[in-house]
């Protein structure tokens, strides 16, 4: 291998790992629990925050999941009672899709009982902006917002 070839190899070996910083700091800004914030790489391989962005891929741990239209109307009817949530509609966002989150109890006797207590509702703008909006059913209310946005500029 001449010197131009390792120059290139380097580079190429260096984009890639600078791929996957990129791409597993913006995995870990979904996961995140308690806010829109970046954690650390240890977190990131966490079962458990894994588990939450497989509705991005539309499905969960059994494959997908429907949900029915009394479900997810109730979902948006509430995420609409939020005014930040009327200000992201009102500025063009729309409602593109309304994953359940699913709670698994087991109790004592190893009955077990699955219920949606709360969901995630997707919302899109053009094709830059995305919002995500957590809305707890049991309270009739939304917990929190995520917005992304990206910024392409090409020349």
């Amino acid at each position: 291998m001449d010197r131009n070839e390792g120059v290139v190899l380097i580079s190429l070996v260096g984009l890639a790992t600078l791929g996957v910083l990129v791409g597993g700091t913006m995995l870990a800004a979904y996961a995140t629990d308690n806010n829109i914030g970046v954690k650390s790489f240890a977190g990131l391989f966490n079962r458990t925050e894994l588990a939450r962005l497989r509705w991005l891929r539309g499905g969960g741990r059994w494959g997908a999941i429907e949900v029915s239209e009394d479900y997810e109307e109730n979902v948006i009817n509430i995420a609409k009672s939020d005014p930040d949530v009327l200000d992201l509609l009102d500025s063009d966002y729309n409602v593109t899709g309304v994953r359940p989150i699913i709670t698994t109890i087991v109790d004592a006797d190893g009955n077990v009982v699955m219920k949606a207590t709360s969901a995630v509702v997707r919302l899109e703008k053009d094709t830059t902006s995305r919002a995500f909006v957590w809305v707890d059913l049991e309270e009739g209310k939304v917990t929190r917002i995520a917005i992304l946005t990206v910024t392409i500029i090409e020349k």
